[in-house]
C-alpha cells in the first residue's frame, strides 16, 4: 500500500510575520507515531510543509492509496484543499486531530473518514477495516491507552530540517480542565490524561542519539508517581531537555529537584495575566493561591530557565495590562517570553459562551492565530489589543530589557547565559533564516545542547521558594491558553518561545 502523510502549513508560517526558526523546531510527531502502525511492506512519503515545499504534481501523480492530513485550527483551509484535490484525483483521504474533532462535520466534507480523538486506538481499527475493503466514514475515540504503541517512524522523519528532532510524548492531555482549553473537547468521551509505560518511554529516549530531547507533553509534571519514576530512569544519561509544566507542579517539594537531577534545563510555565480575576474566570484553579515570583525564583534556583507563557484580552485586561506584564516579566527575570492574544477554539466551553453572547466576530479560522482578535473584547476594543500584543514582544525583547531581567541572577555567569539564550532567540533571526534556508538548521544544535548544559548549576533553596501566597496583582500572572503545535497520536502538543 503506497500511504502519504501530510502536516499541512499553519497560516502564520506562511505570511509576512512568520518566523522560520518557529516553524524549524519539531518534526511532525502526531504522523510518524500512525506510521509506526503499518505493515513494513507499506511505502510511506511524510511530509511537513513548514519546512519544505509540496510537489504537488509529483504526489498527486503517484496516486498513493491512502492520503492522511493532521489539520490544526489555521491549516484548515490549506488540509481541506489538499484533500480535495487528492479525493479527485481517487486516493482515499482520512482528516484528523484537534479541528476535526472540534468541527468534525465540517472536517467530513473533505474526506472520505474522519476521526475524533487520539488515534491509538481507532487508528489500528481503521487500517484493518480499509484493507477489507469496508472502512468507516466516522471513528470515535473511546478507548485510552499508550500500552502497546509501535516505536514512532523517526526514519520518515527528515532530521536536517529541525533544530530540536529529538521531541517525543510520552503522556496525552493534561490533567486539568480549564475553560478555554482545546484539549478537553479533544479527550471527550474517555480519559483526558494518561502516561506511557516507564520503560517504554525510557526505550524511546534510549533510541534518540544526542543529547538533547524536547517533551512535547502538554503537562510532563502532570502524574507525579510517572514523572518521579521517568526522571530516575533518565538519571546517568546525560541528556539535557526542555519541557512543559504548571505553577502547582514545580512548587511541589521535591519533584523540581528531581527533573532537575535528571536534566531538566528549561520549562515552559503558563504565567499569563497580571489580573488575578481571570483566574476563577477560567476555571484555572490549579493557580489560584500560588506565588508566581517564588515560582520563577524556584526554577532559577535549580538551574532551570522559564519560558513564560502570557495571555491579552482576558475580561478584567485593561489598556494598561501590557506595560504591566513585560515588567512584571523583566523584573522577575523570564529567559523567554511567548504572548498570545485570547483565542476562543471552537468546541470549548469559552467558545460556546462568547458564541451565546454574541461576542464572536467570525469564524474565519486563518486568523484563529493568538494573533489576531477574533472575538469582542470588554476592557479593550480590538485595536488595542493588537496593537498591545505587538509592543509587549517588541518592549520584552530590546536588549535594554534582555539586560535588565538578566541583571535579577545573582552570578555573572547567569547573567551571561541569559543574555546569550534571550538574545541568541530573537535577536539572530538572520542567521536563524539563513540556516534554515540552506537546511543547516541542526548545525546549531551543539550550540543549543552547550548553552543548556551550562545550567543546573544551583543554589540552595530558600523556604520561600515553596511559598504559596497570594502575591499582589503587579506580581501575580494569570489565566490564559494557547494550543501549541499538534504532535503526537493523532494530536499532542509542545511549546516554545516565539
Amino acid at each position: 500500500m503506497r500511504v502519504t502523510m501530510i502536516l499541512p502549513a499553519l497560516t502564520e508560517a506562511t505570511g509576512p510575520a512568520r518566523r522560520p526558526v518557529k516553524y524549524a523546531l519539531f518534526p511532525p510527531l502526531g504522523l510518524a507515531t500512525l506510521a509506526g502502525y503499518l505493515d513494513p511492506d507499506d511505502e510511506i512519503d511524510l511530509y511537513d510543509e513548514h519546512v519544505e515545499p509540496l510537489d504537488l504534481a509529483a504526489m498527486l501523480g503517484a496516486r498513493p492509496d491512502l492520503v492522511v492530513i493532521q489539520p490544526y485550527i489555521t491549516s484548515a483551509r490549506r488540509a481541506y484543499q489538499l484533500a480535495d484535490m487528492f479525493r479527485a484525483h481517487g486516493s482515499y483521504v482520512v482528516l484528523g486531530g484537534l479541528h476535526v474533532t472540534s468541527l468534525p462535520d465540517e472536517a467530513a466534507l473533505h474526506a472520505d473518514s474522519i476521526f475524533l480523538g487520539p488515534g491509538e486506538d481507532t487508528w489500528p481499527l481503521f487500517l484493518k477495516e480499509f484493507r477489507d475493503g469496508h472502512p468507516r466514514p466516522r471513528y470515535t475515540s473511546t478507548l485510552r491507552t499508550l500500552e502497546a504503541l509501535p516505536p514512532i517512524r523517526r526514519d520518515l522523519i527528515k532530521r536536517h530540517h529541525y533544530l530540536v528532532p529529538n521531541s517525543l510524548v510520552v503522556s496525552r492531555g493534561c490533567p486539568h480542565h480549564c475553560d478555554f482549553c482545546y484539549k478537553d473537547a479533544f479527550f471527550e468521551g474517555g480519559k483526558s490524561f494518561y502516561v506511557q509505560a516507564v520503560d517504554d518511554a525510557l526505550a524511546e529516549i534510549d533510541r534518540l542519539p544526542g543529547r538533547h530531547l524536547y517533551f512535547l507533553d502538554d503537562h510532563l509534571l502532570g502524574n507525579r508517581r510517572f514523572a518521579e519514576a521517568l526522571f530516575a530512569g533518565m538519571r546517568g544519561m546525560g541528556r539535557v531537555w526542555q519541557a512543559a509544566g504548571t505553577v502547582q507542579s514545580v512548587l511541589q517539594p521535591g519533584l523540581l529537584e528531581r527533573a532537575r537531577d535528571a536534566g531538566l534545563r528549561s520549562l515552559f510555565v503558563g504565567f499569563e495575566s497580571v489580573n488575578s480575576p481571570n483566574l476563577p474566570d477560567t476555571r484555572k484553579t490549579q493557580n489560584v493561591g500560588r506565588d508566581y515570583s517564588a515560582v520563577v525564583r524556584r526554577l532559577h534556583d535549580c538551574g532551570v530557565m522559564v519560558n513564560g507563557s502570557f495571555v491579552f484580552g482576558l475580561d478584567h485586561d485593561g489598556p494598561d495590562v501590557f506595560a504591566r506584564t513585560v515588567e512584571w516579566a523583566v523584573g522577575a527575570g523570564v529567559e523567554t517570553a511567548t504572548f498570545h492574544i485570547l483565542t476562543p477554539y471552537p468546541g470549548t466551553g469559552q467558545f460556546r459562551r462568547m458564541e451565546a453572547a454574541g461576542r464572536i466576530r467570525h469564524r474565519d479560522w486563518d486568523l484563529y492565530d493568538t494573533r489576531h482578535v477574533v472575538y469582542d473584547p470588554v476592557g479593550l476594543t480590538p485595536g488595542q489589543l493588537e496593537n498591545g500584543y505587538w509592543r509587549a514582544y517588541r518592549d520584552f525583547y530590546t536588549w535594554r530589557n534582555i539586560g535588565r531581567s538578566a541583571a535579577t541572577h545573582a552570578h555573572p555567569r547567569e547573567r551571561l547565559r541569559h543574555l546569550a539564550y534571550a538574545g541568541g532567540w530573537k535577536k539572530l533571526e538572520p542567521a536563524w533564516d539563513a540556516l534554515i534556508r540552506y537546511g543547516r538548521v541542526l548545525d546549531a544544535l551543539p550550540l543549543l545542547e552547550r548553552t543548556l548544559t551550562a545550567f543546573g548549576r544551583h543554589r540552595p533553596n530558600t523556604a520561600a521558594d515553596a511559598g504559596t501566597s497570594i502575591p499582589a496583582d503587579h506580581e501575580r500572572p494569570a489565566a490564559g491558553a494557547v494550543p501549541r503545535s499538534p504532535q503526537g497520536g493523532f494530536a499532542a502538543s509542545g511549546a516554545a518561545p516565539d
